[in-house]
């Protein structure tokens, strides 16, 4: 058996608990799940293609992947060719299996952030390979490495990394011959900064060699139950994953693939649900301020990274006494033990909740 580290949210479960016994029930900030509708034209295209009794494409149809082509260059200026999208089945299982599908394995260091979404770790692991956590390349040294992962926004930090940055990472990789994987999911919800994509050309110099970019629509289009997301960028790279996901039968249905057209050719609800967002974090940002919490970096996606200077556990108790429920530092990385993850993701009645308890 691969040794993994518990599951990170198991450890919250006695905070959980404790802010449920509150007067006023949870309110629960620490998962980052939607709670809106799923969007109208999603639900319409699924219940068009729910009589499928056949086996669905790997690849996703033709007309999936010029959807997502024709989003990334509507929406991010990213012009890709669409044989070199591929779907697949959410967006973390792609993050967990990608360092095994791309040949890690004993012996081999894939690049993290310092602080990260867990699962970039455990994705390393389950391939044997030794997950290293650095924000600057200089501390890998000059030994080759299978894969960078970078994740702008960031999930839990919302820090955005800049085109600078970004332009050194692919420098550092191509010169290594490591492939540059970017998680993109929350590239549409930029607040305080404009995040761009891997793939842009002002940082790829107009070639996706080496390059590739993750995308989900959980958080855009709340289709985080249809487990709905893509991969783009290196034809070359996009090929060698679908010979192996085929022969996995790592498959998006074929109604889910219908859904995903849908809402990649609509862009209206995404932007009426970024508007619900940034509603919900103009009031929750200045009342965590107000009692006591700095947030830092922030600048997009759908958290708060908040301090007030103590631990992340002394202030996951202290709000869980109040019913809200938020996400410790320390599940990204021991870089984050004085901060804790506050979610957007709740109803406008619950932020309201929670702003009245803070006062």
């Amino acid at each position: 058996m691969i040794a993994l580290p518990d599951f990170p949210w198991d450890r919250l479960a006695p905070y959980k608990e404790l802010a449920q016994g509150h007067a006023d029930g949870i309110a629960d900030l620490s998962i980052g799940t939607p709670v809106d509708s799923v969007p109208a034209v999603a639900r319409k295209a699924l219940a068009a293609a729910a009589d499928s009794p056949g086996y669905p494409q790997t690849y996703g149809t033709a007309r999936l992947r010029e959807a997502a082509a024709g989003w990334l260059r509507r929406r991010h200026g990213v012009t890709v060719d669409p044989d070199g999208v591929l779907p697949t089945i959410g967006s973390k299982e792609l993050v967990a299996w990608l360092p095994m599908l791309l040949g890690a394995g004993p012996g081999d260091r894939v690049v993290i952030p310092e602080l990260a979404y867990p699962t970039y770790d455990v994705g390393a692991r389950l391939a044997g390979a030794e997950p290293y956590a650095a924000d600057g390349l200089v501390s890998v040294g000059p030994e080759r490495v299978p894969l960078v992962w970078v994740n702008s926004p960031s999930n839990p930090t919302g820090r955005v990394l800049p085109v600078e940055h970004l332009r050194k990472v692919v420098a550092w990789a191509r010169e290594r011959g490591a492939v540059v994987a970017s998680d993109e999911c929350y590239i549409e919800l930029g607040w305080d900064a404009h995040p761009i994509s891997i793939l842009h050309p002002d940082v790829s110099g107009g070639s996706h060699e080496g390059l590739l970019a993750v995308h989900s629509l959980s958080k855009r289009s709340n289709l985080a139950g249809y487990r709905a997301a893509f991969v783009a960028g290196d034809t070359g790279l996009v090929k060698r994953l679908l010979e192996l996901r085929k022969h996995a039968g790592m498959i998006v249905p074929a109604p889910v693939q219908s859904a995903m057209i849908a809402v990649l050719d609509d862009d209206e609800h995404a932007d009426e649900q970024r508007e619900r967002y940034a509603r919900r974090r103009a009031v929750l940002r200045p009342a965590l301020e107000r009692a006591g919490w700095r947030i830092d970096h922030s600048d997009a996606g759908l958290y708060l990274w908040a301090t007030d200077g103590t631990g992340c556990w002394d202030q996951v108790r202290r709000l869980a006494e109040k019913g809200i429920l938020v996400a410790p530092g320390d599940f990204y990385g021991p870089a984050g033990h004085e901060h804790v993850r506050i979610a957007l993701t709740a109803t406008d009645e619950r932020i309201d909740a929670v702003v009245r308890r803070l006062q």
